[in-house]
Parts: structure tokens; sequence; C-alpha cells
């Protein structure tokens, strides 16, 4: 019998990944996934289990990996088993609670939106959304926890978990279709 490679960090199908908070600085944490570990930026308010809108908290839970959004115009297309979209102008996120579209990917033109999803910085040219309230949408509980990249520095994100580039490029392609990310 032959002796098959291994990925470096753990079985292809992972079904889930951890999250959590740095000892030294409750902004900064580690990603799990498998028997590797990566640096994060977590929200500004640190991880929390009263997550509201606005808060920059990380919600402490479990959530779905949805789907994966990405820049074609910046990435080539990602190797993953969860449902893929383009990125395009038109698209953002809704945060305004008093919108029936609220925590939900809306169609809007250039210009003002709440959350625009093609960005000039490259923090979202590659987005996993999580899901955070949105079965049922809850008005006020928090929209738009995603899963992208990091600022250089790992600096605060508004309630997201960021990661490196490299990142999303070793370990998409080893997430099962129904993988779930655990904040703890």
């Amino acid at each position: 019998m032959r002796n098959r490679p291994h990925p470096p960090f753990g079985p292809r199908n992972l079904s889930s990944l951890r999250v959590f908070a740095s000892v030294r600085d409750r902004r900064k944490g580690f990603l799990v996934a498998g028997s590797a570990v990566f640096p994060c930026a977590l929200g500004r308010g640190g991880i929390r289990t009263d997550k509201r809108e606005g808060d920059g908290g990380t919600p402490r839970t479990s959530l779905p990996l949805r789907s994966v959004f990405y820049r074609a115009d910046r990435l080539a297309r990602p190797r993953t088993l969860l449902p893929l979209k383009r990125i395009g102008p038109r698209d953002a996120w809704c945060d305004d609670q008093k919108d029936r579209r609220y925590n939900r990917l809306i169609d809007r033109p250039p210009g003002k939106a709440e959350e625009r999803l093609q960005r000039e910085d490259h923090l979202y040219d590659v987005i996993v959304e999580l899901g955070w309230n949105d079965r049922p949408v809850i008005r006020g509980r928090g929209s738009a926890i995603f899963w992208h990249l990091a600022r250089p520095g790992f600096t605060p994100t508004a309630g997201c978990v960021a990661v490196e580039g490299h990142v999303f490029a070793k370990v998409l392609p080893r997430l099962a279709r129904h993988c779930r990310i655990l904040v703890r």
C-alpha cells in the first residue's frame, strides 16, 4: 500500500472551524482549521454574547458558512464546495434596520449604499457570508457578519472575522459544504 501525502493541516471536508480571542487583545484572535492555527482580527468590541447592530462585536455562537463572494477582476475563482458568487458594482449589504431588506444582499446602483461589497481596498476581495441573524432576521440584532481579508496588523473589524489572503487559499478547498465557524 502506498503512502498518500496528507494535506498540510488535516483532512479535507472540514465540517467546522473554531475562532477564539487572544488573551492579550480581545480584538485579535485565532482561527483553527484542523490542526492549523491562523491569526485573525475580530470586532472592535471583542466576542459578545449580546450582539447588537453597530456594537462592533463578533457574536459568540456557531455560524454556518452560507456562501462565498469574490472579486473576479482581482482573484481567480476560489476552489470551494460552498455556493460561489462574483461581486459586482451593484452588490451591497443592507444594514438599515428600517429597510425590509435588512441583513440581506441587495442590488444598488453605484454610489451610496449601506455596505458596498465592491470596495477600493482589498478587504472584500473574498468574503464568506456567515449565517448570523438571517433565519429569521431580527431587526437590530446585527447584520453582515463576514469572514473576509484582514487589514495589515490585524486591526479590528466591525464584527467580522478577518484573516490573511493565503488562509482562504489553504482553507476554502478543504471545507465541507455544510461547514460552521464556532466562535468561542
